[in-house]
């Protein structure tokens, strides 16, 4: 199999929660690190717009949101799975809201003076730039203040403490996808902005969970660059790892229609390509770039926009 090319910043939330499913995978993988901000030529010359950080890149495809990248390395390693069939559609469901209700709760009260200090203050000129980054990219959003999000993170860091009970993990002895989306936004509180870490205090048996995903390592990384995993897309031929493969179509777009492919909310970047599939959990475009070659870039169906771009009359 070609090699895992993880396409990150060492603070990313979400990177970390991919770092640790590769650590829980036991893979092999290579890091690339990118800028937190833009500009990102690196990582636009592979998604063709998308700029949201992980993106997962093996051979010339390129994955896109880590709830497809998890499918991916799913595939690559089922064992030991992180969708155990009883629990599946509970394990999805979990993840879904630790993604986007607690982690844009997380987020509201980790950026409080306090937490911008452990994170920025020893250059305030790379703070204004995440912040002025950060509020171009969600546009429209509707964001807690951080007075609001303190109760209502305390609330649902108890919800998880009581859903763990005397489990060593979210949905019983083993980890699932669950825990891993439940584990990044906290793991940010609690590394990358320790002056306000103690919440997580209030609830021991969450504290005891993440010592335990945080035993599970990140697998093994090695140092690559963001020139040799360009030329790496350019020199191979795409080949999907995703499964399933037959069209659904709920927008009236035909395959091989140019179209584009957006996040809904946060990171609403346009990728622009030909449409060469649309299946119950995903979408595909295949783009050519002058530095990448022919690449296929892969999003889930859920959480993102699909429009057929319009031809001129």
């Amino acid at each position: 199999m070609a090699d895992l090319i993880l396409h990150h910043y060492p603070t990313s939330p979400f990177a970390e929660k991919i770092r640790t499913v590769l650590g829980f995978k036991q893979l092999a993988w290579k890091s690339v690190l990118i800028p937190p901000v833009l500009p990102k030529p690196d990582v636009v010359a592979l998604t063709g717009g998308y700029r949201r950080t992980p993106v997962l890149q093996i051979g010339a495809d390129i994955y896109c949101d880590t709830a497809l990248i998890c499918d991916v390395l799913e595939h690559i390693a089922p064992v030991p799975a992180l969708y155990p069939p009883l629990h599946k559609g509970m394990a999805r469901t979990l993840a879904q809201w630790g993604d986007t209700t607690l982690f844009w709760t997380s987020m509201a009260y980790n950026f409080q003076p306090k937490g911008l200090a452990d994170l920025f203050g020893a250059a305030p000129e790379l703070g204004k730039a995440f912040a002025d980054d950060r509020r171009a990219m969600s546009t429209n959003m509707t964001r807690l203040r951080p007075q609001d999000a303190t109760g209502a993170y305390k609330s649902y860091l108890r919800r998880v403490s009581e859903t763990l009970g005397s489990q060593d993990f979210v949905m019983g002895e083993v980890p699932t996808l669950a825990d891993f989306s439940l584990y990044h936004p906290l793991w940010f509180t609690r590394v990358r902005t320790p002056s306000l870490a103690g919440i997580l205090e209030l609830t021991p048996a969450v504290l005891q969970w993440m010592d335990r995903m945080a035993a599970l390592g990140h697998g093994t990384p090695e140092k690559f660059d963001a020139e040799s995993a360009i030329q790496r897309a350019a020199s191979s031929v795409p080949a999907s790892l995703l499964t399933d493969s037959t069209f659904q179509d709920d927008h009236g777009i035909a395959l091989g229609a140019r179209v584009t492919i957006a996040a809904e909310s946060f990171g609403a970047e346009t990728t622009e390509g030909e449409l060469v599939a649309a299946t119950r959990t995903h979408f595909t475009l295949r783009r050519e770039d002058a530095r990448a070659g022919t690449v296929q870039v892969h999003f889930p169906r859920i959480g993102y926009v699909l429009k057929k771009v319009e031809t001129p009359a």
